[in-house]
């Protein structure tokens, strides 16, 4: 799978970006946004996997009333993020909540790429590690579906400093034993895959993601070499030793449930 293609929302192809089939927005929708034919999966925004991946009604959100400020005054950053609000109907590029997966409660996060790329400002930081936090108060998996293209650049020092902060909160769930799962989903990036996305105890990847840190043409560009085809999708980085497991929407529930309920054997 070539690392430069770009993605194509089904409402704006009349055929599969991959194999070129056409399929009707329906079944596109039906089968989860992915191709019928060959699986390739579209990107998908938390709303809509709100509605196949907890139990039905079990979704309960929390830290919803947060939303970004300008901490250094950056000239037009507030007409960004209320731009970004009603493109994505969410206050930040996260939402947090407790649900349960096939009757097994977890704590859940759902990154949005629609808002302002996913990038890590505070909010999101904040957001993430109330929610590892709230998984070691009530000793509950913590599973965060992350897209992002890295560190919000709009809020300086205070966007690199979540880094650090999630990252301290997956060491503290580590510490206190409780699972942590991530699914990474296309495309994870910056300094989202440079901090917790790259720290559970089971990294799962939807199939054809892009996961990385710098992009391909600015690796190519700093070491001077063609990189190999597929480098940075879900499938070379399993193969590297980056990601677990590559699991399609169709069987995300069920493989979640069982990771929960393994490591509830032996924690």
């Amino acid at each position: 799978m070539n690392s430069e293609k770009t993605e194509v929302s089904p409402s704006e192809a009349n055929a599969c970006p991959l194999c070129g089939a056409q399929h009707s927005r329906k079944d596109i929708d039906a089968a989860l946004k992915t191709c019928p034919s060959c699986g390739y999966h579209y990107r998908m925004e938390p709303n809509e996997r709100l509605l196949y991946l907890p139990d039905p009604g079990s979704f309960e959100e929390f830290s919803a009333g947060m939303s970004s400020i300008n901490p250094i005054d950056l000239a037009g950053y507030e007409e960004k993020l209320s731009e970004a609000a009603v493109k994505a109907q969410m206050k930040d590029a996260v939402i947090t909540g407790t649900c349960s997966i096939e009757g097994r409660p977890a704590i859940l996060g759902l990154m949005s790429f629609k808002f302002m790329g996913g990038s890590m400002g505070s909010v999101v930081g904040e957001k993430v590690c109330r929610a590892m936090l709230m998984g070691i108060d009530r000793k509950l998996p913590v599973i965060m579906y992350t897209t992002s293209g890295g560190a919000r650049m709009q809020e300086g020092i205070f966007s690199l400093l979540q880094m650090a902060k999630t990252s301290s909160a997956a060491a503290e769930l580590d510490k206190a034993g409780i699972p942590f799962f991530i699914v990474l989903c296309d495309p994870t990036t910056g300094g989202v895959t440079a901090s917790f996305a790259m720290l559970a105890d089971i990294t799962i990847a939807e199939p054809g993601a892009l996961i990385g840190f710098a992009g391909p043409r600015v690796i190519e560009g700093t070491i001077r070499q063609t990189l190999p085809e597929g480098f940075q999708r879900a499938e070379f980085q399993r193969d590297k030793g980056f990601v677990d497991l590559i699991v399609t929407r169709q069987e995300q529930k069920k493989i979640l449930a069982r990771l929960i309920d393994l490591h509830r054997e032996y924690t």
